[in-house]
């Protein structure tokens, strides 16, 4: 029996692994970086490790020597990498297996194949998923690119094939932006991957982004946990997620959730994976690829079913049998996330740093928060931005929506800026309501000018709450100018200031 989880992360999902790691019986060990002396973190773990290498201060988790290192020399009989780092670095569970070291993850020849996209395309074909009109494989020039997307119609997308966050990607309109664009997808991917290799998709402008959470072991059991709606965000990094999805019905979750099964079952997955769709406005969804690792966004899961992701990750890893079947999965409520990160949304998202001098979180009835920092945290350029995730759980759409409202009132931070304000905008917002939003909303419909000041930011963000308690009529009769498809913050401001 395993008994020493070595934690090769930080921040919220450090403690959140912990959290369930301890309940499991596993002592918890994390690791110091000189660049957070003081992270609340390392408040949580059993044991922490000191790195004091200035020279690797901030990447001894992306170090697979060194984590060797640690868990030979701490007698570690588990590593959880938690997201992000090398979670999805096949070197690092071949490494684990070498040194006689489970990782909390699937095997080594997985993430390989799923990390590259086109390896993970082609064993989607011989599942049976749908895949968008584009290369077999790798494109090895902008005139072999070329052909294929005249082919297929533009616009269509070049994508890095052993990318991810957006990096390598470019979206092209035309013919004669294909030689600049492969060019420079080419350069990025390369110096961000280590490899330069493309591909072509068929580009849908404005599309949902629905996931879809599986659950596997080492003895051929598999089940889905429903899907997520990802499709808030920004340059491909996700804003705010919720589970179900308002826009697949019963028979499309069905039908989703089953070919999802059937592609981990294929491939022999034995772990937490998420297999990510696309959609069109018709409700066509197409494969996108699969993540071999624990999704920022589990709790939006974890919330309607009742099922611990975390510490089934780390059962099944150290070989347990699944002793849950699909028939078992029941989901209720509505979950919704906000992702709270120290960034400027009215400088482009640009990074915040300094130190939160308080931080006020919201109490109440099916409120979940996850985070890494705490009263004096110093927030560094060092690390990823994200602060904490609220997380909400409603027994429909429409109540979720109203205590993440409420959620977001209560929630402080100061100190520096954070995306707070965006959020309660976003939450507010018709398109949200509706559940009509894709993954173009940002891009096409915020403007900063929503967030100008700290007065029209509440504004902003109660809008559309107005609109929807039958004061858009009064709104409309006194402002001709007024467009009932957009939110006019000016307009309210009139209103609220007369």
């Amino acid at each position: 029996m395993a008994k020493r989880l070595l934690v090769a992360n930080r921040g919220e999902i450090a403690i959140r692994i912990m959290k369930s790691a301890k309940e499991l019986g596993l002592t918890c060990v994390v690791i110091k970086s000189p660049k957070e002396a003081d992270a609340l973190y390392l408040k949580h773990a059993d044991e922490v490790v000191s790195f004091d290498d200035a020279s690797n201060a901030t990447s001894v988790f992306l170090d697979i020597d060194a984590l060797m290192g640690i868990c030979r020399e701490n007698n570690i009989d588990v590593l959880h990498p938690g997201y992000g780092f090398l979670s999805e670095n096949p070197d690092l569970a071949n490494a684990c297996k070498e040194n006689n070291v489970v990782f909390a993850g699937p095997k080594s020849e997985l993430i390989r194949d799923m990390g590259n996209k086109t390896i993970a395309k082609e064993k989607a074909v011989e599942a049976g998923l749908p895949l968008l009109a584009g290369s077999a494989g790798v494109v090895h020039s902008y005139e072999e690119a070329e052909d294929i997307a005249d082919k297929i119609g533009y616009p269509v997308i070049l994508k890095a094939a052993a990318g991810g966050g957006g990096r390598g990607m470019r979206i092209v309109e035309s013919r004669d932006q294909i030689e600049k664009n492969y060019k420079s997808a080419h350069a990025e991917s390369l110096a961000a991957f280590n490899n330069g290799d493309l591909f072509v998709e068929k580009y849908i402008p404005s599309p949902k982004h629905i996931e879809f959470q599986i659950l596997a072991d080492m003895h051929g059991n598999v089940i889905h946990l429903g899907e997520r709606e990802c499709s808030l965000q920004r340059k491909h990094q996700k804003l705010i997620e919720e589970a179900p999805s308002p826009f697949l019905s019963p028979q499309k979750r069905e039908e989703m959730g089953q070919k999802s099964v059937e592609f981990a079952k294929k491939i022999g997955y034995d772990s937490v994976g998420t297999i990510e769709f696309i959609m069109d406005a018709n409700a066509n969804y197409y494969f996108m690829e699969m993540n071999t690792r624990i999704q920022v966004e589990h709790p939006v899961t974890e919330m309607i079913t009742g099922v611990d992701l975390i510490a089934w990750q780390l059962r099944v890893a150290m070989g347990e049998k699944l002793t849950l079947t699909q028939d078992d999965i029941k989901f209720q409520g509505w979950a919704i996330e906000c992702r709270i990160n120290a960034e400027d949304a009215q400088n482009r998202f640009s990074p915040e740093t300094g130190i939160i001098s308080q931080i006020i979180f919201p109490e109440g009835e099916d409120i979940r928060i996850e985070t890494g920092v705490e009263n004096n945290s110093v927030v560094t350029p060092y690390f990823d931005s994200m602060l904490a995730k609220i997380i909400v759980r409603g027994w429909d759409r429409q109540n979720a929506i109203g205590r993440m409202d409420r959620a977001l009132l209560n929630f402080r931070i100061d100190g520096l800026k954070t995306t707070v304000p965006f959020s309660k905008l976003v939450i507010n917002h018709r398109d949200f309501t509706l559940g009509t939003y894709t993954t173009k909303w940002v891009e096409d419909y915020y403007t900063d000018i929503m967030l100008e000041n700290p007065v029209d930011e509440m504004i902003a963000a109660h809008a559309a709450v107005y609109l929807y308690h039958n004061e858009f009529s009064k709104v409309a009769s006194d402002t001709p100018d007024f467009e009932e498809d957009s939110m006019s913050v000016w307009v309210m401001k009139r209103r609220l200031n007369s």
